[in-house]
């Protein structure tokens, strides 16, 4: 029987991922992660609750004890601060607006975890992800597809996974649509089955991500609002209180609606303009990773997902030789290891930081960084 150590978070989908694995034969064991606790805020006013709480330790151990799975702890605290939570702080100084979960599960989940699993002698490592794998009969490589659910698929954020990761993991609901996943941990009575879903980012308290950024940021200073002319408008307080696409909370009444265009670390400003000046051509990606591909050796035709609420969008990935004439003013010499993403409409609010990610149809192709937007012709 093959073993599987399972991330159990203590929410409906990983508890009865838990119930699919035993029902499909595996020998499954329970694993919570403790990822991140800011101790010296927890008492704080408003702070709200933090991921990895005990009581969600408790629902998950509870549940395991319910369908007769072991369960255990691991403190992964020192990475997860190191890893996801510093390199969060660490993007938004930059001007960036990052995904704090697709770091989680590159850097973690699928790096850490999985690690942990074969030093322990399990075969695979299983998440509550809605998302599907499968290997290519022909190539026999793996696959990373679309969950089933259009409404909660979870590709977008595993879009990093490597051929060896996908080949020792499963993801178990991807199947599955969401309902029918809860109705199941009805039916068996699991205490998890009507718990609500996490929707914000699992370190960040009912404060928000400012005030957590402005707790941990340094050197966050004030600045120049600036217009598309280059002209000073007003004062910015601090760079990481805006992303791209931003209206409300400017903290200055212009007298029509302005929006963050652009962001520039290096002179401390944020440009600020029309609803029309956040569309663009296309973007820049680095930091790629292709899932069946060594590179992308000529034009392809795909659809992508700028940000993970956003539409499929249909685009043209450039390889490499085509970049510098695709990029214009952009630094051609910085963009080893990157690609050009061409839409077939300009989309509005590109944003630096958020990933990029290319399907061929259900399939995931890979996906990268959002460096820059490409400027319009």
């Amino acid at each position: 029987m093959k073993r599987v150590l399972l991330g159990m978070s203590g929410g409906v989908d990983s508890s009865v991922a838990a119930v699919i694995l035993q029902r499909q034969g595996y020998d499954v064991t329970g694993i919570t992660l403790r990822l991140w606790t800011e101790d010296e805020d927890t008492d704080a006013p408003g702070s709200g609750r933090q991921c990895c709480s005990i009581n969600d330790v408790n629902d998950a151990r509870s549940v395991a004890g319910q369908l007769g799975v072991p369960h255990y702890v691991l403190n992964f605290k020192d990475a997860f601060r190191e890893r996801v939570v510093d390199e969060f702080i660490r993007e938004y100084s930059q001007g960036r607006t990052p995904n704090p979960c697709i770091a989680c599960n590159q850097q973690i989940k699928f790096d850490l975890m999985l690690a942990r699993a074969r030093v322990l002698g399990f075969d695979y490592v299983a998440t509550g992800h809605y998302a599907r794998i499968d290997q290519d009969p022909v190539g026999r490589q793996y696959r990373l597809w679309r969950g089933r659910d259009g409404h909660k698929d979870q590709s977008y954020v595993l879009y990093g996974m490597t051929q060896d990761q996908l080949a020792r993991t499963l993801l178990p609901l991807g199947d599955w649509e969401k309902d029918k996943i809860r109705g199941l941990a009805a039916e068996i009575g699991l205490e998890t089955a009507h718990k609500p879903d996490s929707q914000e980012i699992c370190f960040v308290d009912q404060r928000g991500y400012r005030a957590f950024l402005q707790r941990n940021s340094a050197g966050d200073s004030p600045g120049g609002f600036l217009d598309t002319a280059g002209q000073v408008i007003g004062t910015h307080q601090g760079i990481t209180r805006y992303t791209i696409g931003q209206r409300k909370g400017l903290g200055t009444a212009f007298g029509r609606p302005l929006f963050v265009t652009k962001i520039n670390v290096a002179d401390n400003t944020v440009t600020l303009g029309d609803e029309a000046d956040l569309y663009s051509p296309g973007l820049l990606a680095d930091h790629i990773n292709l899932i069946n591909l060594a590179q992308i050796i000529e034009p392809m035709q795909v659809t992508v997902k700028i940000r993970y609420q956003a539409s499929f969008v249909p685009a043209t990935l450039l390889p490499g030789q085509n970049r510098a004439a695709s990029i214009g003013a952009i630094e051609a010499s910085n963009s080893i290891g990157a690609l050009i993403v061409r839409f077939q409409e300009p989309q509005r609010a590109v944003t630096p930081g958020q990933a990029v990610v290319f399907y061929l149809g259900d399939q995931v192709v890979g996906g990268g960084r959002i460096r820059s937007d490409l400027p319009r012709e």
